[in-house]
């Protein structure tokens, strides 16, 4: 079982925990972050490296509201059609198969079948554009 990751806001000096969410640490703020380059850049890059990915997963693991209606088929293509356009560049090609619950299913095509890169094109192109544009959407998976 994966452990629960907890968000933290700093609102006017003080912080507080996000709804939801639980950190053991807070956010260090941009203003933080640049003196603390001035002091070690090393740890500074690190530190942020680490913020960025947590707010990644943060925001992949946002819960999808129940009640929310499911996107039509024509917002879905909307965009997947820019999902496209990316994958065109190098001869990958993509196309809406079905929209089963809150899951969507695509199929990749052209280049993208069969490449070894192909899941974290799916991963870091496709579903993060779709889950950030639909938040219904809570996973897209290929089908062969």
């Amino acid at each position: 079982m994966a452990a629960h990751v907890p968000q933290r806001a700093q609102v006017g000096g003080v912080m507080r925990v996000e709804e939801g969410f639980k950190l053991d640490a807070p956010f260090y703020t941009e203003e933080e972050l640049d003196a603390l380059y001035e002091q070690d850049p090393v740890r500074a890059l690190r530190i942020s490296r680490e913020q960025h990915q947590l707010k990644e997963r943060l925001a992949a693991q946002r819960p999808v509201d129940p009640d929310a209606p499911l996107p039509t088929e024509p917002e879905i293509v909307a965009v997947l059609n820019e999902a496209r356009s990316i994958l065109l560049r190098d001869g990958g090609d993509l196309e809406f198969v079905a929209l089963e619950g809150n899951v969507l299913r695509v199929r990749l095509k052209g280049n993208c079948a069969g490449c070894p890169r192909s899941a974290l094109d799916l991963k870091h192109v496709v579903e993060k554009l779709v889950r950030g544009r639909l938040p219904q959407i809570a996973a897209v998976e290929n089908t062969f």
